[in-house]
């Protein structure tokens, strides 16, 4: 392989990109990205992460995506249009190519608005078919901050029932939950506090991310969008959110009390998870106990999940070699951007 092949994943909340050279993972990053606040968010995010890549001139960027579904956009395809539009303008002199689902990667130059539809919150496949390759059957479940993606794959081929976001709510396999952005009002009607089950409020006051903070699972490094209530992130201010979400006062006394609830919470979003694997698994054609492929800033979950099922679990980073010891993040915390820098490498070849 001759050139720097630069995947990028482009979301309503991150952008994030990872650099492959001769067949490993030399960097990947993230930054936040507020899209539905405007184009310049992703300009700024996009031109914050081109400073931290390699300077070399011979790079090829391919692009998946899942921001054209923000508000800011008055549909899918205007989204997708104008994404496309403002990675090439900020990619000008670089070979730029686009995921469209199962046509693969194609050039800036060979995309219309036909593909728009194909090209659309495609990135789940760019991943999903990666450790399809490497797994002749397994269940790949990517957990990120946001949302859930749970395929089945058979005979070296992602088996999804559906494509667009609209058939994989219908089907299951995609989750509108994840570990930092959802609120916990989406998660839980009622939570268990002091031995007494209470209703949830249905307010704004906190959430996902306010209860892993708690059970201590999220890492700093995936902590990158602000508060519900613009308060900082520390532990005591997450379990005040937390008290809010059913109008209660936090004492600094009561921690325990708030880390049990966040637990409980916890313990309600896995198993709604679990359940939709569980579901997805009912399709495999046979008994076998294929393995479960975690991905996302989530990930630990779904390795909870394959032992509740007792399923083995894999973890998507293992797939790769890096020629770095520390990365600036995880192949699997970034497991589309990683998929289409990958692809672009067989292209390349």
């Amino acid at each position: 392989m001759k050139n720097y092949a630069i995947g990028w994943d482009i979301g309503g909340a991150h952008v994030k990109v990872a650099v492959v050279y001769q067949h490993k993972i030399i960097a990947i990053h993230q930054a936040p990205c507020p899209l539905w606040q405007g184009l310049n968010r992703l300009e700024f995010a996009v031109q914050t992460l081109l400073a931290k890549l390699p300077s070399q001139t011979n790079q090829c960027h391919a692009l998946t995506m899942t921001g054209e579904l923000v508000d800011l956009f008055a549909n899918r395809h205007e989204g997708v249009q104008q994404i496309i539009e403002t990675m090439t303008t900020l990619l000008t002199n670089h070979e730029v190519q686009i995921f469209c689902g199962k046509l693969g990667l194609l050039p800036v130059s060979a995309i219309d608005e036909t593909h728009y539809e194909i090209i659309a919150s495609a990135n789940w496949l760019a991943s999903a078919s990666l450790a399809a390759k490497q797994f002749k059957d397994c269940l790949f479940v990517d957990i990120g901050s946001t949302t859930t993606d749970i395929l089945l794959c058979e005979n070296n081929e992602v088996m999804a029932l559906h494509c667009s976001d609209y058939g994989r709510l219908i089907s299951g396999e995609l989750i509108y939950t994840g570990i930092v952005r959802t609120p916990v009002m989406a998660v839980t009607q009622t939570v268990s506090d002091n031995g007494q089950h209470v209703g949830i409020m249905a307010e704004h006051f906190a959430t996902t991310a306010d209860v892993y903070r708690l059970t201590g699972e999220l890492s700093e490094n995936h902590d990158q969008i602000p508060t519900a209530d613009g308060a900082e992130k520390t532990i005591e201010a997450s379990a005040r959110r937390l008290s809010r979400m059913v109008g209660d006062d936090f004492n600094v006394t009561e921690l325990a009390r708030w880390q049990a609830v966040a637990r409980d919470i916890r313990q309600q979003h896995t198993k709604r998870i679990q359940q939709s694997c569980t579901l997805q698994l009912t399709r495999h054609s046979s008994t076998e106990k294929i393995p479960l492929i975690g991905a996302g800033i989530g990930r630990f979950l779904v390795q909870e999940i394959a032992k509740n099922l007792n399923y083995p679990y894999v973890d998507f980073s293992t797939l790769f070699t890096s020629s770095h010891d520390e990365l600036a993040f995880n192949a699997a915390d970034c497991a589309p951007a990683v998929a289409v820098a990958y692809l672009l490498t067989n292209v390349d070849n």
